[in-house]
């Protein structure tokens, strides 16, 4: 049978859909195979061959007990055109479905990680579903930003995490909760992150609130900060904006865990730094103007700058500090608690005041000389500079809803950060 018309109804298909002539040949082949193998006298092994002008033949094998083909001949059946033209077409449609879901799929597959914009479907209690063009995404209310209301054909970005292969087709699952969503956002707006001069070090996020990020520079001659924030902050507002006005933190990563605990805790000035490595506890002491802005609302600075960092904050003020002092001259040191090493047995006393843990014997010594003002050697402690800090500094500081930067050290780089604090801050 000789349709030249059929192949080129075939390539047709096969541009529209995407796919090569070949993959849909082999498909109708393949059908027309199990068809023939139904049929009454047919040989037990055969198989189609389709030519470049769509003529149809089956080829029946005899094979002996060793596998060796031993003669072929052709056993195409008299009605066999009727038997291929109802074959194809429902073969050919089968088959399309099947390859539109693997090409979809395929082209998701492994993109975990990747930012995606969809324009909202339908929205509800359980999921909003985003078109992404050639699939839908899904985005589950667990992963939706609390009181963030989509609307209907409005577009919005979303970050991929997971894509699943079903019977119907791929599943995209996305998140607008996602700290790689941040990062996302960032390699498109900042040139020096999506080229790897600048990294994104640590993030911590409470969706729809606040974020806090680190960044540092592979080159000495870029402003890691600077880089993100952009002229007059144009870079992080589109960050913003994408975020419905979720607040951003940026502060400069440093390998100095003192430098960096101090940083992460801005806007608040920060004094001192002591780590306590046992407890893995960072004991911050700052001016007592500061200790509301370095906790934050509802704890919410101090609670992102251990996320940040990988540190229990412990945040006090100077007087607080002072008063602890004083009750340890006054004996009060003595108080804490008993720890047993799970593994010796032995007894450790740890002071509630986070000096060093002391042995039984140490400790009766220590209580029996009650030495007044002692420090406590295993407290690593860092004075952090803030020679420009005032009362007026705090006045002057933005609160906890601005885009802040806390300063780094160069006096000239303080003045630019501040001002780009106050001028960009995201209300």
């Amino acid at each position: 049978m000789t349709t030249p018309d059929m192949m080129e109804a075939l390539q047709a298909l096969a541009a529209e859909k995407g796919m090569t002539t070949e993959l849909l040949l082999e498909a109708v082949a393949n059908g027309l195979e199990s068809a023939y193998k139904r049929m009454p006298e047919a040989a037990d092994d055969a198989y189609v061959v389709i030519d470049e002008m769509f003529n149809i033949s089956v080829i029946a094998q005899e094979i002996d007990e060793e596998g060796n083909v031993v003669q072929e001949w052709d056993d195409t059946p008299e009605n066999f055109g009727r038997i291929a033209a109802q074959t194809a077409r429902q073969v050919l449609t089968q088959r399309i479905r099947e390859v539109e879901r693997d090409m979809k799929y395929d082209e998701y597959a492994g993109r975990e990680g990747d930012i995606v914009t969809g324009i909202i479907q339908q929205t509800d209690s359980r999921y909003t579903l985003l078109d992404l063009g050639r699939v839908e995404a899904l985005l589950p209310q667990s992963e939706q930003v609390p009181y963030e209301r989509p609307e209907p054909n409005s577009r919005l970005k979303a970050y991929i995490v997971e894509v699943r292969k079903t019977a119907k087709g791929p599943q995209i699952v996305v998140s607008r909760t996602h700290p790689g969503l941040i990062r996302e956002l960032f390699k498109l707006e900042v040139p020096e992150i999506s080229d790897g001069i600048v990294e994104m070090k640590a993030c911590a996020r409470e969706p729809g609130h606040r974020t806090k990020i680190a960044v540092w520079s592979n080159d000495t001659n870029i402003d890691p900060v600077g880089a993100c924030v952009g002229a007059r902050g144009a870079r992080v507002r589109q960050v913003v904006n994408e975020l419905r006005g979720e607040k951003i933190d940026i502060v400069p990563f440093s390998d100095d865990q003192h430098d960096f605990v101090a940083k992460a805790l801005s806007p608040a000035k920060v004094k001192e730094v002591r780590f306590h490595e046992v407890e893995g506890v960072a004991e911050v002491v700052v001016p007592d103007h500061q200790l509301s802005l370095a906790i934050g609302r509802e704890g919410q600075n101090a609670r992102l700058a251990a996320r940040l960092t990988g540190w229990r904050i412990d945040i006090k003020s100077e007087t607080q500090i002072l008063d602890e002092e004083n009750a340890y001259a006054d004996g009060d040191w003595a108080e804490g608690e008993w720890v047993t090493d799970p593994e010796t047995g032995e007894q450790t006393w740890v002071p509630a005041d986070g000096s060093e843990a002391m042995s039984a014997d140490d400790w009766a010594t220590a209580a029996e000389e009650a030495e007044a003002n002692s420090e406590d050697p295993s407290i690593e402690t860092s004075s952090i500079e803030d020679a420009g800090s005032t009362e007026d500094d705090e006045e002057d500081a933005p609160d906890s809803e601005n885009v802040d930067n806390l300063e780094p050290e160069s006096t000239d780089h303080d003045e630019k950060t501040e001002e780009v604090g106050e001028e960009e801050a995201i209300n």
